[in-house]
């Protein structure tokens, strides 16, 4: 049935039985005008996260003998590092420019797998994804056969430059054994055996 311009607004047919789907506002402006300078925090309290934290998976894929890298850190944060690392020139995501360039460079130096020999591995860096509030990094790096995770020290202290209490959980999965390290301000560096 075809309804004509203002059908449903009227309570005509087709209607919820016959009512009128226009309702009267529960709140009247001069209700709601005394609220109005609580809105700025309360728009401010729903955006800004209570914790500081990153999370990076460290997965051995058997099929291209590679360790996949990925970190994930929350953007307004990481926006807040890269501006840092920028010399105070503003890095936002989804502007003008790719901050490809002073996201490699921070994450390299702040992320580190190094040998038992104290030999840093090199990783190639791939790139980044949004995802809701955090961004996601992703590196790959060259296998060493079983020595992969033995007698090896990471670094992650990502983030820590900004923030006293961040926590870095790295997540470390290579064939059948899983492991996860917890990297704090006071231990940034550890060493870790699979």
């Amino acid at each position: 049935m075809k309804r004509g311009k203002g059908e449903w607004r009227k309570g005509g047919k087709g209607t919820a039985q016959g009512k009128s789907l226009r309702t009267k506002h529960p709140f009247s402006l001069s209700s709601i005008l005394p609220l109005f300078p609580l809105f700025p925090l309360l728009f401010f309290s729903f955006h800004v996260h209570d914790f500081h934290t990153s999370l990076t998976q460290m997965e051995f894929a058997a099929k291209s003998q590679t360790v996949e890298i990925s970190i994930r850190m929350f953007t307004d944060d990481l926006e807040t590092a890269l501006t840092k690392e920028n010399g105070g020139k503003p890095i936002q995501f989804g502007g003008p420019t790719k901050p490809d360039q002073v996201l490699e460079r921070y994450v390299r130096k702040h992320f580190v797998m190094a040998d038992s020999q104290r030999k840093p591995r090199p990783y190639t860096y791939i790139g980044y994804e949004q995802e809701s509030d955090a961004h996601w990094v992703y590196l790959e790096m060259p296998a060493a056969g079983a020595d992969t995770f033995r007698n090896v020290v990471i670094k992650q202290d990502i983030l820590m430059d900004l923030f006293s209490d961040q926590v870095n959980l790295v997540n470390i999965q290579y064939n059948q054994q899983k492991k996860t390290v917890v990297f704090r301000n006071n231990q940034p560096v550890q060493a870790v055996s699979l």
